[in-house]
């Protein structure tokens, strides 16, 4: 739970600190007042990282430093950003003890929810590959250095595939088997991950859009899971001759993809935008359960923007998931939100044109 924050330097924010609720917070403001930077700090508090800016960006613009000091739970947390030139350091402090990064175990339990998560059944591949990985990264401890080391391993490969083949083949067989290996442990993980999400996707998607559909996420595999490595081995032995003509490796984790499916049919060719937000409400709250069974606490949900996408109808089933739930809410409307609460709820204003 997040009981304060101070910013100090943060992007549109020379020194202030707002204190928060156990309940629903809803942060209201203008546009451009600085409530999506509220809510990007406190996810950066958390988890050491924007969702959507380098470090750099996150330093107040004509600063040289940037620092935000949080209190979560019975523990202090302070993130240090530093200009050094064109690049900016930055240093972890936890309980008054010093870090360079944050590992998982360090992290704090978020989820977060913002209107461009919209987009994940339009997008492409990458950005489904992103959702569920990242998704894994914050719930199992071993992920993401396993995607780490396949991501080396896929640059070695492909660093090869640029070279004269007479040198690079003797080479490939090496990167072949490693690829493999870690690609199999990769489409496992997605895979297992996916099996979660379907038991209760269509019952929680229903209850949302209020409706009888059924909905299914599937993991488009290149190769049968159970002989994902000696099969994607057998692949890539195969297509040397056309990895080299091509310049990189068009087979494995890397290349596969996500598709939802409602009533049977691809989402992406059919889904209204209704449909596609109760879809992602329903994933969300899925996030909200996974990550608090993995880590053993309840995590902060954060909204950015969100119910001005929903119906009222929406509103009111995503309030039914928020009970004992801390959340932190922006929106330019009050009145659009603070309805859905009955008075279970604390106001947090953000005055406009922050200088």
């Amino acid at each position: 739970m997040i009981s304060t924050i101070r910013l100090q330097n943060y992007r549109s924010y020379r020194d202030e600190s707002f204190e928060f609720e156990p309940g629903v917070n809803i942060v209201v403001g203008p546009n451009a007042s600085g409530k999506t930077n509220l809510v990007e700090a406190a996810l950066v508090l958390a988890r050491g990282s924007s969702y959507k800016a380098r470090d750099s960006d996150l330093v107040r613009r004509g600063a040289k430093w940037s620092r935000l000091d949080g209190f979560f739970g019975t523990s202090t947390r302070s993130v240090k950003l530093q200009a050094e030139g064109d690049t900016v350091s930055k240093s972890f402090i936890i309980n008054s003890k010093n870090y360079h990064r944050l590992n998982l175990e360090r992290s704090v339990p978020v989820v977060f929810f913002e209107p461009n998560h919209l987009q994940l059944i339009t997008r492409g591949p990458e950005q489904r590959r992103e959702y569920i990985d990242d998704l894994l990264e914050r719930t199992r401890g071993d992920f993401k250095r396993l995607s780490a080391s396949y991501r080396r391993a896929l640059a070695q490969r492909n660093a090869l595939l640029k070279t004269p083949p007479t040198r690079a083949k003797e080479q490939l067989f090496a990167w072949n088997i490693r690829l493999s290996e870690l690609g199999a442990k990769i489409a496992q993980s997605r895979g297992e991950l996916v099996s979660q999400i379907n038991k209760n996707l269509t019952r929680t998607y229903n209850s949302i859009a209020s409706q009888r559909s059924s909905l299914k996420l599937s993991y488009d595999s290149q190769f049968d899971i159970e002989r994902y490595a000696s099969r994607l081995l057998s692949k890539l032995e195969s297509s040397v001759e056309l990895d080299f003509a091509r310049g990189f490796t068009a087979y494995g984790p890397h290349r596969e993809d996500l598709t939802l499916y409602l009533n049977k049919q691809p989402m992406s060719q059919l889904a209204s935008r209704g449909e596609t937000r109760s879809l992602l409400l329903a994933l969300k709250i899925f996030e909200l359960s996974l990550v608090e069974k993995a880590r053993g606490m309840r995590p902060v949900f954060l909204l950015d923007d969100v119910f001005s996408e929903l119906d009222s109808a929406r509103r009111r089933a995503l309030v039914n998931y928020l009970k004992d739930q801390q959340t932190i809410i922006t929106t330019t409307d009050a009145d659009a939100v603070v309805e859905y609460f009955a008075g279970q709820h604390t106001i947090i204003p953000i005055a406009a044109n922050r200088q």
